[in-house]
């Protein structure tokens, strides 16, 4: 997916273009026909291109991403992140952060409704789970009574299998969406997984030459 300007009429000082590295372009048309919010060519407005989620994505997959964008706009800067997992924290105890390694040797079910589920189940599989379970549901849905009956019964059918409560685990940004309704989960262990995002070194670009640019443009 690709975002442009979200948000017309607020004042710009620059403009971020952030892709999908994932599905970069989908079908090519625009809302509600396909993923992009403006047409490639707006990108020869931005100052600055991020590609995320590079870290799962083939070399050459970005090196054609990378083309689409010069083809375009050829002196565009382009950087490349990933979304790092930080900690856990407990539906029931918000405050306290828990090490990722609370999931060492257990059995998890990954429930997301974001847009990139692949990418939030491969950081849960990279983190050492016995088994992976996952439900995705689409980008901005609000889990209803009925999705957590559907949870509870796939929670019982893994319990059975290996013999001990799997654990619930929801990005952030299906917590704040409506952390009351995963309490319904009960007495299943709901937590949150916190991330943050980071910029991948490539060719000279890193943290501090982004920095760096977004000073200089906001400067200018």
């Amino acid at each position: 997916m690709m975002v442009c300007r979200q948000h017309w009429s607020l004042c710009r000082d620059l403009e971020i273009v952030m892709i999908n590295g994932l599905m970069p372009w989908g079908n090519c048309k625009l809302l509600p026909l396909g993923p992009l919010r403006e047409p490639l060519i707006a990108i020869k407005r931005a100052n600055i291109a991020v590609v995320h989620h590079a870290d799962l994505v083939l070399e050459q997959k970005l090196k054609d991403i990378k083309l689409v964008v010069q083809e375009i706009k050829e002196s565009l800067p382009i950087f490349y992140t990933r979304m790092t997992p930080s900690y856990f924290f407990e539906l029931r105890n918000i405050s306290k952060k828990m090490h990722l390694g609370a999931v060492l040797n257990a059995v998890v079910l990954c429930v997301s409704a974001i847009g990139s589920p692949y990418a939030f189940v491969r950081a849960m599989e990279k983190i050492g789970p016995l088994f992976v379970d996952r439900f995705d549901f689409s980008d901005h849905y609000s889990f209803q009574l009925k999705d957590i009956q559907m949870m509870r019964g796939r929670l019982r059918q893994l319990e059975d299998k290996f013999g001990y409560k799997p654990i619930v685990i929801v990005t952030e940004k299906d917590y704040d969406r409506d952390p009351e309704i995963l309490k319904h989960l009960h007495p299943f262990k709901v937590l949150v997984l916190c991330s943050e995002m980071q910029i991948i070194p490539c060719n000279g670009c890193n943290e501090d030459s982004f920095k760096s640019l977004l000073k200089e443009l906001l400067e200018v």
